[in-house]
Order: structure tokens, then C-alpha cells, then sequence
């Protein structure tokens, strides 16, 4: 396995941000930190962002999410997150202004070297806990540039904008209606819901 390196000090003040949001540090943490800041280095922009200009998508929630939002100033409540439950371990970053977009992942063996190179006796968690802070980039994650296949501007949406649905009444804002023949429907009201009202 690749050497291990000393952890940069800018990794432990995030982790530690990271670890207080669920009263500890685990292994996903790690990772969603260190690919954020492998994002940075990518897209050559400080991270973590206070402004709108990154929008990050998450594979998965959990721990990782929280990594990589810590690292990245990226959050759910900013809107400037989407979670695409695909339940892998990535993030797709996106600089918003230029469209550059790179997908990082951990490593396909990553889990298997690291367990195959612990010492004797030591605990798998905390041979991933060591190796996920001190392995290099390069050993650790792999970056992809890829092309987003979704209409960013239209996620991103405009700031303000808010209509009624015609069906339940509700507002509804950041232009997520549906226009169904004349009327303007919420998704649930248009037959695009993930709920459906019981009783």
C-alpha cells in the first residue's frame, strides 16, 4: 500500500467540524472532507464557499454528505446540495459560473487495501480511520470531469419566484410547478408526488 502521509493541519480543523456534528469521527467523514477539498484543487476555488457559485451533488446522505458540506460550505438549507440517492460514496462539484464539473469517488479497492495492510490486530475501522486521513490523493480517490445531464440553470431556479397551486393551494416556490394544460400544479397535484394522502 502507498505510504502514509502526515494529515495537512487544514484537515484536522475540518474533521473536527465534521465529527461535531455527529458526536464523533468515522471513516465517511473523512472521505467527504477529502474529496471536497480534492474538488477545490480541481475547480481552483477556495473552499469552503459562503457564496452560491458551487453546487455539489451527493450520491448519498449520511456521514459523507456532512464531510463533504463542511469542506465544501455546500449545505442542503443553502440549496447549494442535491442529494442523488444513488447510495455510492461520490459527489459530483459544479462551478456554476463556468459548468466545470468533476465527480470524485473513493478508490474501487480502496476498503480492501486497507484492510489487506493494517497491522496485526488492529481494528478494520481504525485502519480506515488512519489511512483515509494520511493516504495521498492519488491513492485515495479517483476524479472524473464529467458533463451534467440536467438543466442546471432550472435547478438553480430564480430567487423569489412563487405561485399557487391550483390543487391543494399550497405555495410553491423556486419554479417547481408543473403546468398541466392550464392549470399550475404542484408536483404532487400534477401525479409526480412521493406521498400520497392517506386516510
Amino acid at each position: 500500500m502507498t505510504p502514509l502521509l502526515p494529515p495537512p493541519p487544514h484537515l484536522q480543523a475540518l474533521l473536527r467540524q465534521s465529527a461535531a456534528l455527529h458526536d464523533h469521527l468515522c471513516p465517511r467523514q473523512i472521505l467527504g472532507v477529502r474529496s471536497a477539498l480534492l474538488a477545490a484543487q480541481y475547480l481552483n476555488l477556495p473552499f469552503p464557499r459562503s457564496d452560491k457559485r458551487v453546487l455539489v451533488f451527493v450520491e448519498t446522505d449520511g456521514c459523507f454528505a456532512d464531510g463533504v458540506s463542511v469542506a465544501s460550505g455546500c449545505w442542503l438549507g443553502r440549496r447549494t446540495m442535491r442529494l442523488m440517492d444513488y447510495g455510492k460514496v461520490a459527489a459530483t462539484f459544479v462551478d456554476t459560473r463556468t459548468g466545470q464539473a468533476v465527480r470524485i469517488a473513493p478508490q474501487t479497492d480502496l476498503r480492501q487495501r486497507v484492510k489487506d495492510a493494517r497491522p496485526e490486530g488492529q481494528k478494520r475501522y481504525d485502519a480506515y480511520l488512519e489511512a483515509y486521513q494520511t493516504l495521498p490523493d492519488d491513492a485515495l480517490l479517483t476524479v472524473q470531469e464529467v458533463e451534467l445531464t440536467l438543466d442546471l440553470k432550472g435547478l438553480i431556479s430564480v430567487h423569489g419566484k412563487r405561485v399557487i397551486c391550483e390543487g391543494c393551494h399550497e405555495e410553491i416556490i423556486n419554479e417547481r410547478e408543473v403546468v398541466h394544460g392550464v392549470q399550475v400544479l404542484c408536483p404532487s397535484c400534477a401525479g409526480q408526488g412521493y406521498y400520497r394522502p392517506g386516510g
